[in-house]
Parts: structure tokens; C-alpha cells; sequence
């Protein structure tokens, strides 16, 4: 009887053993296919034909409003030498090339991007609070591993929901900072709703309410208020307020000079002045600002 006991006891463990091993395979397989790689081009989301879906439908490019309310983009080479080309008439003596990305430029080629001699860049995390980047990890960390000094944006659609709740949204997928020299404010698209009424149906007083929740929360969550990426045509007709003594200003104007700046601005941190190849940026300062604009908390 021992013997036969002796032999059901390892049966059951045999049986254990086999399930817990089947188990952690699965959890294996499933984590492995959960987690998309960082970076290097392994992970293709748009390979999925609903993430492809979902990029075109749900992922709005940063200025692609701008472009098609406001003319296009006639920049050119001159007018993109200008812009990086020092401007003492408007106060600045140095200039740092950078872009920025969202889920339609896929996977980077970031040392590419080093060589033609960018070094910033914001990548898109989020937009409302139903959409999140599936290229973000490869865009953000990416850039970073190359020596690039990365930060994330979200793009705002203030008639989905509250300034704070996007501004929760984004904070907690990959919009954070951390004053490490390293890492960008994060900042926020706010421009022509691609969706409908052109301010999306909030009135001046409103518009200001939400992006001033928004950008509190955001400060409160990380101590550094987020740069605010607008146009001056937009800005003056569906918000009109002054941001200037809190929030860094990253102005779009596809010319050879960055032309009247929103309301409540009297000067720049960031101006895009093309969208070709990529999204085209110029920082307002040396290098060295640069490293600050990613250290100093607010």
C-alpha cells in the first residue's frame, strides 16, 4: 500500500510539475507578444492591419491642422536656412536643430537623424484619452539611446474631456519629465480640432479654463509646466489668453522668419517652420540652454 501511495504522490507531482512548466510558457509566449521592443525596428505595430487602422484614423500628426487651414507648407531651403541661421532682429543669436515625430513616421532611423545634425525631439504619446502611440518606445527611448534630448507630447481634444483628466492620461504614458538634462518638458498640442468645429466648440473663457487645468495638473504631477505647441491664428481666435509667464511657447510658422507670436508671448522656445522631410524645429538658444530647458524645474 506504501508503495502504491508512494507512486500516486509522484504521479501528482509529474502532473504539477508539467502544468506549472505549460504555465509559465504561456506567460512567456503572452509577455513576449505584450511587449513590443524599445527600439532597433523589431516591432512593427503597423505589420497589425487594425494598429495601422487606428494610426490613420485616431493618430492626429502635430501641425497637420495648422497645414490644412492655414495654406500648407510653402517653406523651402532658403526659408529652412533662415530659420536656423541667427536672428538678432528678433533676439536670437543661436539656434538647435530637432524634429518631431508621431506614429506615422513608424520606427526611426535615429542615427540617421543624429548625422543630419538634430539633436531634440518630441515624440507623440497620446491624443484625448483613447489613443497611445504604439511606436512611442522605439521613438522615445530610441532617440535617447542615440544622445538625443527626447520629450513626449500629447494632442488635445478639449471637447472629449477634462484638461486634468488628459493631462492624468499623458503624465501616465510617457509623458513625464524628470529634470535630468535629458528630458524635454512635455507639451501640448493645441491646435484646429481635425474632428470638427475649428475650436471645438468651446468658447475663449472656456479654452482657457481647460488648458490651464491641464497645464496645473501637469505641473503639479511633475513640477515643470508643459510647453504649449500652437499656431497664431489659432491661438488668437479660440483662446486669446496670456501663458507667457508660465508656459514655454513652441510657435508654428512654415516661413523664413517665425512672423507675430500668439497672444500673451513675446518671445519663443521652439518654432516649426517646416514639415518636410519630417517636422522641422528650431530651438531658441545655444545647446546649452538646451540642457537647461531639460534640467530647471519651473
Amino acid at each position: 500500500m506504501k508503495s502504491l501511495a508512494s507512486k500516486g504522490r509522484w504521479r501528482r507531482l509529474v502532473v504539477v510539475c508539467v502544468s506549472l512548466s505549460a504555465s509559465a510558457l504561456l506567460l512567456t509566449s503572452v509577455t513576449a507578444t505584450a511587449e513590443p521592443a524599445a527600439e532597433g525596428g523589431v516591432f512593427d505595430p503597423a505589420s497589425d492591419p487594425a494598429v495601422a487602422e487606428m494610426i490613420r484614423t485616431q493618430d492626429t500628426p502635430m501641425g497637420s491642422q495648422i497645414r490644412k487651414h492655414e495654406g500648407g507648407d510653402p517653406s523651402n531651403e532658403e526659408t529652412k536656412a533662415r530659420a536656423l541661421a541667427p536672428q538678432p532682429e528678433v533676439g536670437v543669436m543661436a539656434t538647435v536643430p530637432g524634429i518631431d515625430v508621431s506614429g506615422h513616421q513608424g520606427n526611426v532611423n535615429w542615427a540617421a537623424q543624429w548625422n543630419a545634425g538634430k539633436r531634440f525631439v518630441w515624440a507623440k504619446a497620446t491624443e484625448g484619452t483613447g489613443y497611445k502611440n504604439p511606436y512611442f518606445g522605439q521613438q522615445y527611448n530610441g532617440s535617447y539611446n542615440q544622445g538625443f534630448i527626447r520629450g513626449a507630447y500629447h494632442f488635445a481634444l478639449p471637447d472629449r474631456s477634462s484638461g486634468a483628466t488628459q493631462a492624468n492620461f499623458f503624465s501616465s504614458n510617457g509623458g513625464g519629465w524628470s529634470g535630468d538634462g535629458k528630458t524635454l518638458p512635455g507639451a501640448l498640442d493645441i491646435e484646429y480640432n481635425p474632428y470638427g468645429a475649428t475650436c471645438y466648440g468651446l468658447s475663449k473663457a472656456s479654452m482657457t479654463n481647460w488648458i490651464r487645468d491641464f497645464s496645473n495638473t501637469y505641473k503639479a504631477r511633475w513640477n515643470k509646466y508643459p510647453a504649449i505647441y500652437t499656431t497664431t491664428n489659432w491661438w488668437n481666435q479660440c483662446v486669446g489668453a496670456d501663458f507667457g509667464s508660465t508656459n514655454p511657447l513652441w510657435v508654428a510658422r512654415y516661413a523664413s522668419s517665425v512672423g507675430q507670436l500668439p497672444i500673451g508671448w513675446g518671445t519663443y522656445t521652439v518654432w516649426q517652420y517646416s514639415s518636410s522631410p519630417i517636422d522641422q524645429n528650431s530651438f531658441n538658444g545655444s545647446y546649452d540652454r538646451l540642457q537647461v530647458f531639460a534640467t530647471n524645474h519651473d
